[in-house]
């Protein structure tokens, strides 16, 4: 029977949660795909839509006026849909063919997993990637024992993040409700508004992902004092779009799961 005092399960984004710390494999793909259609876009450009469905990132990059402008003076006239749809046609194969190279799973992943499946948890997923990207990154996963109990892709739905229908397919696949039982983790400020949207916790991650956009190698080499202000800042973007915590990575996890318990237990709802 389903309770509202304890929590039922986790729903993890992927990339920049449980693989591809940094969240890079996107980045390079958007970059050059608008310059092989002569636009030049930065990687911070291309990080900004990060979470939301490909096709609805590529729009969102559209309407950036220094985008705009450059798509306009190449091909004489402004962004169109028919536009985006072929954005998008050429981006799928391109991402999907870069995925395998940054697959790696981010640390202290699979024993977090692991850890949530031992509490009696099940491991729902959402994601921001399409199926055909995600048929190349479930099979790498799964050779590496992840296996989520579900799989929600952008598109599925007739909406993504940040609305809550990814979440509502989640809690109808898992067989879990109230919300309050459940526990979103991501990367992104749309991830972290998808849970809101659903009704659930949320729980951000300040340095494997989008937020701080650097590789392992890059954070690693930072000294304490610069890691101290990547986290400052990659946190206050989480926290400003919602999350009910922020943590470093899903290494970090188990403890808020308890403290989620804890309130959960006393009656407490997600805060709004």
């Amino acid at each position: 029977m389903n309770t509202p005092d304890k929590l039922q399960a986790v729903v993890f984004d992927w990339a920049g949660t449980i693989i591809d710390f940094g969240s890079c494999a996107p980045m390079g793909a958007f970059v050059r795909l608008f310059a092989r259609f002569g636009v030049d876009l930065s990687i911070a450009e291309a990080r900004g839509p990060m979470g939301m469905a490909k096709w609805d990132h590529i729009q969102a990059l559209s309407r950036l006026p220094r985008i705009a402008a450059q798509w306009e003076a190449k091909h004489g006239h402004a962004f169109t849909d028919a536009d985006i749809d072929h954005l998008y046609e050429v981006f799928t194969p391109m991402n999907a063919a870069v995925v395998p190279d940054f697959a790696d799973f981010i640390p202290g992943a699979l024993d977090t997993v692991a850890a949530v499946r031992a509490r009696g948890l099940k491991v729902g997923s959402t994601t921001g990637y399409n199926r055909p990207i995600m048929e190349v990154v479930t099979a790498i996963a799964a050779k590496g024992g992840y296996v989520p109990d579900n799989l929600v892709c952008a598109g599925d739905l007739a909406a993504g993040r940040p609305s809550p229908l990814m979440m509502y397919r989640c809690f109808a696949d898992l067989g879990v409700w109230p919300p309050c039982t459940v526990v979103k983790v991501d990367d992104t400020g749309v991830g972290i508004q998808e849970g809101l949207n659903a009704g659930t916790w949320t729980v951000g991650l300040a340095i494997s992902g989008n937020a701080a956009g650097l590789t392992l190698a890059e954070w690693q080499a930072l000294d304490a004092e610069a890691q101290a202000s990547v986290r400052q800042r990659a946190a206050a973007e989480l926290t400003a779009a919602g999350a009910h915590y922020v943590i470093d990575s899903v290494a970090d996890l188990l403890p808020v799961l308890d403290a989620i318990d804890t309130r959960l237990a006393a009656g407490e709802a997600p805060p709004n």
